[in-house]
């Protein structure tokens, strides 16, 4: 500051110019000469660039640079706007609208296409199946689930993944041109849904679960957080609804969107009505070759395939998965998706613990047949018992638990349920048992199973899940179907069939 430079001498203060070093910018956009600009031009697409700062060293701008020679010295991927919009000398210029314009040009579609699934059971097979039938049509489909992210098929992180957060990582991702988000009543309670609108919502039932935590004490408290979801549908878009669900058909009168409804029972009258309005449906209709997947749009029939040549269905017999394969081909037919591609991606679909993990999986180790499912509410455990009834097998083993953050009276219907379902029960418990003491889940529901007509002898307590699948595994004999409830769906299978 003591310094006072004799008159005449220069003083390098910086070596760039740049505005945040107290350079200046001075517009030259209508002065520069042709040639400059078809050599920055080139330099942009020679890099791989969409939009790029070209830093030009040259006498002058306005004459070519093949005249007073000259030369470019940076390419800038990510260059500031600042000198353009408020340039120190000369007129502005609104680049950034010229960005927005040529990355998102006017009548293209400029977001990713969001499918919600929500509801209380078969939320994630349904989102699987969506997400295969979307990548079928040659789509990139980014997936969450409450088993992970998966990113074009590729799991990039594990745990449940249905909250907002995890939406939002798969809408950020660049490679992504379809999302398929599993949309959870814990993510939504605790900071809403994770994108403003949705194209299609899937809600696929409400049935009684986690009732009694943060504020939701009845069935209809937790349909009214379900119904955020097709509320968030956009006006063209649409919402498919399950018509033998009363809680569902209710949401009908606040959700956005096309309805489309689907459904187990084509003489519903919720279905009836609707397509007398020529609305758009998909049935399962009995025909003299087995229960075909109908869909209906203007009251003209497609026959789309067979129940039972969907794999996930074993043959049939798994009642919920053909009510989620129609939810999955309604929210398919409402993104225009090819007849083909949905029956080709139906067809190879299934229940394997490798595309489905822990999802009705129906292993055959030793002659024994093992069902491994995540069932963890009564719904869950009537469409274990449906298919028990179906399968018919010698002798059934149930290694069941339920969540410690469940209502008494919850574990005491589930309990009673089971001993209905089961011929001999093995009781454990989860490691997060969730307030609970040790043991006290699994004295509830031994109780339970007493009290719904099971004898002591067939009930027995092992409390570790593992230990709890390896006995219920030496008690069976071949012909015999063990069914196993895992909280660690892969450890369990692991454990299996290493056997």
């Amino acid at each position: 500051m003591e310094s006072v430079p004799e008159e005449g001498r220069f003083v390098q203060l910086k070596l760039t110019g740049n505005m945040s070093t107290g350079g200046t910018s001075i517009d030259r956009t209508d002065d520069i000469h042709p040639d400059n600009v078809q050599i920055a031009r080139q330099a942009a697409m020679t890099v791989g660039l969409d939009v790029a700062g070209i830093d030009f060293i040259t006498p002058d701008i306005a004459r070519s640079v093949r005249e007073v020679r000259g030369a470019i010295v940076e390419v800038n991927a990510g260059p500031g706007f600042r000198m353009h919009t408020h340039p120190t000398e000369g007129h502005p210029r609104h680049v950034g609208r010229a960005v927005v314009d040529m990355l998102f040009p006017p009548g293209r579609p400029s977001r990713v296409p969001i499918v919600a699934v929500t509801g209380t059971n078969g939320k994630t097979t349904t989102t699987r199946m969506i997400s295969h039938i979307m990548k079928q049509a040659g789509k990139t489909v980014g997936m969450t689930t409450t088993d992970g992210i998966y990113i074009d098929g590729t799991q990039i992180a594990s745990g449940d993944m249905s909250g907002p957060t995890s939406a939002r990582m798969v809408l950020k991702n660049p490679a992504v041109t379809f999302a398929v988000l599993e949309t959870a009543r814990g993510g939504i309670l605790r900071s809403g849904l994770g994108f403003d609108r949705c194209n299609v919502a899937v809600v696929t039932n409400i049935a009684s679960d986690h009732l009694g935590l943060k504020g939701i004490h009845t069935l209809e408290d937790l349909a009214k957080v379900k119904a955020v979801v097709p509320q968030a549908t956009l006006r063209e878009g649409a919402s498919v609804l399950n018509a033998d669900n009363t809680h569902v058909v209710d949401m009908a009168r606040t959700a956005r969107g096309e309805i489309i409804w689907f459904s187990m029972d084509e003489e519903n009258p919720v279905i009836r009505d609707h397509v007398r309005e020529k609305g758009r449906a998909i049935v399962l209709r009995p025909t003299r070759h087995g229960e075909m997947i109908t869909v209906i749009e203007h009251r003209r029939d497609t026959s789309l395939l067979l129940a039972e040549e969907i794999p996930a269905t074993i043959n049939g017999k798994v009642r919920v998965n053909i009510a989620n394969a129609m939810a999955a081909v309604g929210a398919a037919i409402a993104q225009d998706v090819q007849l083909e591609h949905i029956r080709h991606a139906l067809r190879s679909f299934t229940s394997t613990f490798y595309q489905t993990p822990g999802r009705f999986n129906l292993l055959e180790v030793d002659g024994k047949q093992v069902l491994i499912d995540y069932c963890h509410n009564v719904a869950g455990l009537e469409a274990v018992a449906d298919f028990i009834r179906r399968f018919q097998a010698d002798r059934t083993i149930g290694v069941i638990t339920m969540p410690g953050d469940r209502k008494d009276e919850d574990m005491q219907a589930f309990g009673e349920l089971a001993a209905k379902t089961f011929d001999e029960l093995i009781i454990r418990e989860d490691p997060e048992r969730r307030g609970r003491k040790v043991g006290e889940i699994a004295a509830i529901l031994t109780e339970a199973a007493q009290a719904g007509g099971m004898s002591g002898d067939r009930i027995e307590v092992i409390l570790d899940e593992l230990p709890a699948a390896r006995a219920a595994m030496d008690r069976a004999v071949k012909g015999e179907l063990v069914v196993v409830f895992a909280d660690r769906p892969a450890a369990i299978f692991e454990a299996i069939v290493g056997r």
